[in-house]
Parts: C-alpha cells; structure tokens; sequence
C-alpha cells in the first residue's frame, strides 16, 4: 500500500465525488512545452468518435477491431479516459485508456494508447496518473494491467511490478 500513498497521500485523494466531463492542464504542467498555446485536456466521457479512436490505434500500430466490439468495451467499462489536444476551437484525441472493475476492489486497466507525435514527452505518465487517481478516488485498491514487452519498463517507473508476492497469471483461451 506504501506505492499508493506516495501518490495520493493529500485529501483529495479519499474524494468519492463524480469526476466531471473534462479536466484541462496546460501543455507545459502535462511535460512538454507548446509555444502555440495548445491544452491538454483529460475527459471520463464516453461519448467517442469511434473512427477517431480508431485512427489512434492505427497511428501506433495496433491491429483493427471490431468497431461493435469496441463500442461494446466501452459501454461496460468502469473508467474510460481521454486525453485530447485543444488548438483553438479544434481538439484531437492523442489519448485513451479505460479500466474494468468489481466496482470494490480491484481495477484492471486496458487499452493504453498515446499518439506518436505525444510519446515522449510526459503525456503518457501524465495519462495513466490521471486513470490512478480516478480509480483511487473511486476506493479501488488493487491496479492491475497487461503490458506489451516493449512497454514494461514505462510501467515499471510508475510504481507497477511483476507478479508481486508471487502471484501469477493464469489466461484461458478458447482452442
């Protein structure tokens, strides 16, 4: 439990308020400069243009879904998480993530993805801190994820381990 008190020992943190539509940060507090005043805005709402998300998956490589299966995902997930770029009157998904839950204890986070242009600049971290604290103010306890080999070491300096106390995974798939 000594991971998650570093991150959310202030009394926000035990808030069980609803999260509202969108939350902003400034492009320099989110890590990275933007001398063209763009804002990084972070948003729980599910309402996703899902061809826009798609051409996100597409830009880092991700193979196609069912655009139904998604929705599908979507609609029965605990926490769906977006970050956007604002220019203007104009925004632009750079990011997604979204976490099922028992709706209790445990949360396990899926589909983490951050536009190529965006990588590498804190907005990752940014984004995963932001589905950490929607989670934690929810009284979940208990974060798990799965994680592409070239992935992990990101994951790593977020405070996640493998298998701790030992616990392995176990994974069914029909044959």
């Amino acid at each position: 439990m000594g991971f998650w008190k570093t991150w959310f020992s202030t009394s926000d943190s035990t808030a069980t308020t609803k999260t509202t539509s969108f939350e902003e940060m400034s492009a320099e507090a989110a890590g990275t400069s933007s001398p063209s005043g763009d804002r990084i805005v972070f948003s729980t709402e599910r309402d996703i243009d899902l061809y826009e998300l798609e051409e996100l998956c597409d830009a880092v490589g991700w193979s196609r879904r069912p655009l139904r299966k998604v929705k599908k995902a979507i609609e029965h997930s605990f926490l769906v998480a977006t970050m956007w770029q604002v220019r203007g009157n104009q925004r632009r998904l750079i990011g997604f993530a979204r976490a099922t839950s028992d709706h209790a204890f445990n949360a396990t986070i899926w589909d983490v993805v951050v536009h190529p242009d965006f990588q590498s600049k804190g907005l990752g971290k940014a984004l995963m801190k932001y589905v950490l604290k929607k989670l934690r103010s929810e009284e979940i306890s208990n974060v798990t994820l799965f994680a592409d080999p070239h992935v992990v070491d990101f994951y790593r300096t977020m405070g996640f381990v493998a298998d701790p106390e030992g616990i392995k995974g176990m994974f069914w798939y029909p044959h």
